[in-house]
């Protein structure tokens, strides 16, 4: 039986610390291979830290996905910050995938509201999740 695979969306938001994005997108990635899960993602090089903030972004993204899109069971968008709600929704659109799509918002830290380590990330689910209904992508 082959290893399922997933399309891992690292949503960022440059107003959020661009640090988030890049540890939520190695801790998410950390996770699934651990899991046993295969990942296709917009590498280190292709984005700042791998993840979707930018139209052009969304774009690389979609393309990425389409070029993959024999592998991908799944769709995991994971939002170590507010991230961009519009660059998801186009991402996952451009890629022509009719797939699952989960999407997973990092916690804010009780103890760790400063604004280097602000998340807001539940709040930015409800954007993401709300784009995703006017672009007619179904989503858990």
């Amino acid at each position: 039986m082959a290893k399922t695979t997933f399309g891992v969306i690292v949503g960022n938001r440059g107003f959020f610390p661009d640090a988030l994005a890049k540890e939520g997108r190695r801790g998410i990635l950390s996770v699934l291979k651990k899991s046993g899960y295969k990942t296709v993602a917009l590498s280190m090089n292709e984005t700042k830290y791998g993840a979707v903030e930018t139209f052009q972004e969304a774009k690389k993204c979609g393309a990425v996905f389409a070029k993959n899109s024999e592998k991908i069971d799944g769709i995991i968008v994971t939002l170590p910050n507010f991230g961009d709600e519009k660059g998801v929704a186009e991402a996952v659109k451009r890629s022509g995938l009719r797939v699952p799509v989960l999407i997973h918002a990092e916690a804010d830290e009780k103890n760790s509201m400063l604004m280097g380590r602000r998340r807001d990330s539940f709040c930015g689910k409800i954007s993401v999740c709300n784009n995703l209904v006017q672009a007619g992508i179904a989503f858990t």
